[in-house]
């Protein structure tokens, strides 16, 4: 099903012709409202004029964080604050948060870009969404929301946590689609498991997984536990929330909404714009966002551009899955390590859980890497022989990855700290 048939299937030429003239407003609009964007083209020394086209974007300065920080908490808005309906931000664990504010407009474009990421599962609205994302200031909960109710769709706002009700709720309530973190569904599916409920027996059919990185294999865990379409949703505060792209049907990349969100790769360590295929740094501009507009914004996420078209018919640019952030990338001896990389090779071996823990800690100068393993039950009364030889292929199997040596350690069931929201993979003790 394709939501907006005529937007989400545009001719390249049309695309790009719509994208420059979004493009040529929104400079304008920035450079004449929010100081710091004045100041960065000025400082570039560009004028609103010289941005002719899509293809002109690369003159542009990027946007970081920081800079969102340092502008906290209403210097980047592009409207005064009477015409701000809603306000979201960032949790702000790392320093100050990340503000996000919507007008009236920027409400109607957030539900009109989830109703299309809804719509890729096959959300209709003869459907019942259980929106397990939190709702409140993160974005999640309320984003699901909007596209749901805009699709017609019966939405259940049950947020995240409280499990066994989730539960309750889907068989009682019969939900056809869930929509939570991928960590999230895999709890759902354990204790689900644990008092007895058949997911295949459930009138489920997909669910919109995101808000953290995860891999083809936990993709396939999830849809054999729930029985259910899996497909990844993406999006983030600073653009405005879930609903940039999401997966289709046939799992060929995420296609990202490119009326509204027109995405670049770059190296992340020199700023060049890379060409499709080759993977870099996530950068998004927002075309149509009102109150809180960005101009080139690196998101940190590591993904490349899926050259060609998707068979679903849609025209929209297609990024691979986040395979990981340049912030959150573990640089062991050397060696650029991504979580999921080491959760591809964990969800292949039988006799364990889809639960894991990295922990690195520097002993005087060499980095140690640590990966704890949850044993199934049917492990439990296994001889010690047998669990070390596990652990050993385990060992075997991730350092014929990833190139470095790494020490794993199988532990019992249920002893790894189960989320309701992002799952906490990584333990850095190194003082770095």
């Amino acid at each position: 099903m394709i939501w907006n048939r005529e937007r989400e299937t545009l001719s390249d030429s049309k695309k790009e012709a719509i994208q420059g003239e979004l493009l040529k407003n929104q400079i304008k609009r920035v450079y004449g409202s929010i100081p710091f964007y004045k100041e960065k083209i000025d400082s570039s020394g560009l004028t609103p004029e010289m941005i002719m086209s899509i293809f002109d974007i690369k003159k542009l300065p990027f946007t970081t964080k920081d800079d969102l920080r340092d502008n906290y908490p209403f210097g980047m808005f592009a409207v005064s604050t009477d015409k701000i309906v809603e306000i979201h931000t960032s949790s702000g664990t790392t320093g100050k948060p990340v503000v996000g504010g919507y007008t009236k407009k920027d409400i109607e474009i957030w539900s009109e870009v989830m109703a299309r990421c809804l719509a890729f599962s096959g959300t209709t609205e003869n459907d019942v969404v259980q929106n397990a994302y939190g709702y409140g200031l993160f974005t999640g909960g309320l984003g699901v929301h909007y596209g749901a109710r805009r699709i017609g769709a019966n939405v259940i706002p049950i947020s995240g946590g409280n499990t066994k009700r989730q539960l309750m709720v889907m068989q009682d309530f019969k939900s056809t689609i869930i929509t939570c973190t991928p960590s999230y569904s895999l709890y759902l599916a354990e204790v689900g498991e644990e008092m007895g409920i058949d997911f295949k027996s459930l009138p489920l059919k997909a669910g919109n997984f995101g808000a953290e990185p995860w891999s083809n294999n936990i993709r396939k865990e999830i849809e054999n536990r729930l029985g259910l379409l899996a497909l990844d949703i993406y999006g983030l505060t600073e653009i405005i929330g879930p609903g940039v792209g999401n997966e289709c049907r046939y799992k060929c990349g995420v296609h990202i909404c490119d009326d509204h969100f027109y995405p670049e790769i770059i190296d992340p360590d020199t700023g060049e714009v890379l060409p499709p295929g080759e993977v870099g740094e996530l950068v998004i501009t927002t075309l149509t966002r009102e109150a809180t507009p960005l101009l080139r914004y690196r998101t940190r996420d590591i993904t490349k551009l899926i050259p060609g078209r998707c068979q679903c018919g849609r025209t929209s640019v297609r990024i691979e899955r986040i395979m990981g952030r340049t912030d959150d990338m573990l640089i062991i001896r050397g060696v650029n390590v991504f979580p999921t990389q080491i959760e591809e090779v964990l969800v292949n071996i039988k006799g364990i859980e889809p639960h894991y823990q990295i922990i690195v800690e520097r002993t005087g100068t060499l980095d140690q890497l640590e990966v704890q393993v949850e044993m199934n039950e049917n492990l439990i009364s296994d001889e010690i022989r047998r669990l070390e030889i596990l652990e050993s292929s385990i060992r075997s199997e991730i350092e014929s990855l990833l190139g470095i040596k790494v020490k794993v350690k199988l532990v019992e069931p249920k002893t790894i700290a189960r989320s309701e929201g992002k799952a906490k993979r990584v333990i850095d003790k190194r003082n770095i």
